[in-house]
């Protein structure tokens, strides 16, 4: 099983027998992940693993496996750092892209650029060339582990909007604060039978 820090494939090495690469991306692989995805952390907690099972089916190249790691995010609710466990699966079929080029300026750029592009549905894509740089792939496998609203546990009850406090700290005297409603006027005029009677 080979094991790299970099994340290109050559694919004239592969065969249709499935091959198990393992791959541990470099803190320069993570500084331009950063530029990429902002909400990532300075770093990575534990070193990030890729593994991938790669395989031609005919002309086309196949590829699945998964990546695991955890990552140090700021809870949404407490602010918080916490460390969230990232586990997410990937299946890619790319194919000969031949002469076609994505009508986005952006999937043109990274096909010429990386020598992969991964269609809107992120499980198919093109590939062009010998050597297909995974690194652009891999960090769009983060940006989906990436929760949405980090949350350090569900039952976290985050911070006072009035004092600030941390709830799942300390109480406050703070009297909670109702979300405004369009319908509080008429909350309000059927609690006085008089109003609205003229």
């Amino acid at each position: 099983m080979a094991v790299a820090s970099a994340v290109r494939l050559l694919v004239d090495r592969l065969s249709d027998s499935p091959a198990e690469l393992q791959f541990e991306p470099s803190a320069a692989w993570w500084q331009e992940a950063r530029a990429a995805i902002p909400e990532l952390p300075e770093e990575a907690l534990d070193t990030l693993h890729f593994a991938v099972r790669a395989h031609r089916m005919g002309e086309d190249v196949y590829l699945e496996g998964g990546a695991e790691g955890s990552l140090e995010l700021v809870c949404g609710r407490c602010l918080n750092r916490y460390r969230h466990a990232l586990q997410e699966d990937f299946r890619w079929v790319l194919e000969p892209a031949g002469q076609r080029v994505p009508a986005d300026p952006e999937g043109a750029q990274s096909l010429a650029r990386d020598g992969v592009w991964l269609g809107d549905d992120l499980e198919s894509g093109w590939f062009r060339g010998p050597e297909i740089d995974l690194g652009p792939c891999f960090r769009e496998v983060i940006a989906l582990a990436l929760p949405v609203q980090p949350v350090c546990r569900e039952e976290c009850q985050g911070l006072c909007p009035r004092c600030g406090v941390d709830r799942n700290q300390e109480r406050c005297e703070c009297v909670p604060v109702s979300a405004h409603s369009p319908f509080a006027v008429l909350g309000a005029m059927k609690g006085d039978p008089g109003r609205g009677r003229g």
